[in-house]
């Protein structure tokens, strides 16, 4: 019989002592001061946003050059730059082109590969105007880096 007794305190004490996270239950805290005790462990989560740069983005540039006369007064332009593109996930690239008025013609863009990788690369993005109407007034010959229209380069999760 004190044998059971004895094993049903301890199981009760033992019960007793035992708190469930996030709970202390002790009579003393121990010596030494006060020592911290664990109390609960707090996962730490977060969302992974896109993310993506250009680096010198300021310097890119696309200078046209001729590249075929189709009609008298009317030429055909085209060029080229290199971007890198650093990034966290696979892209799908795409471009658009917007002309400024200075030079009528028929202007497109292309972007070349139009996917990237996780990590990034470099694309190729171009610029072309077909028909290019230069005989239009405040048009001089040997004017330079006249801005004719802008490349906008877009990207999407792939």
């Amino acid at each position: 019989m004190l044998k059971k007794s004895l094993f049903a305190v301890a199981v009760v004490t033992l019960l007793a002592a035992m708190a469930p996270a996030g709970e202390i239950k002790i009579h003393d805290w121990p010596t030494g001061g006060y020592i911290p005790q664990e109390l609960t462990d707090i996962p730490v989560v977060m969302d992974i946003g896109f993310w993506c740069f250009i680096p010198d983005q300021d310097k890119l540039k696309i200078k046209l050059a001729q590249t075929a006369q189709t009609e008298a007064s009317k030429h055909n332009y085209e060029g080229c730059t290199n971007v890198t593109i650093q990034s966290n996930f696979n892209m799908k690239l795409s471009c658009s082109i917007a002309k400024n008025g200075a030079v009528n013609g028929d202007y497109s863009c292309s972007v070349t590969p139009n996917t990237l990788s996780v990590g990034g690369g470099t694309v190729s993005v171009c610029a072309k105007i077909s028909k290019a109407v230069l005989n239009t007034s405040g048009l001089v010959g040997g004017m330079k880096d006249l801005r004719v229209a802008t490349v906008t380069l877009k990207v999407a999760p792939q």
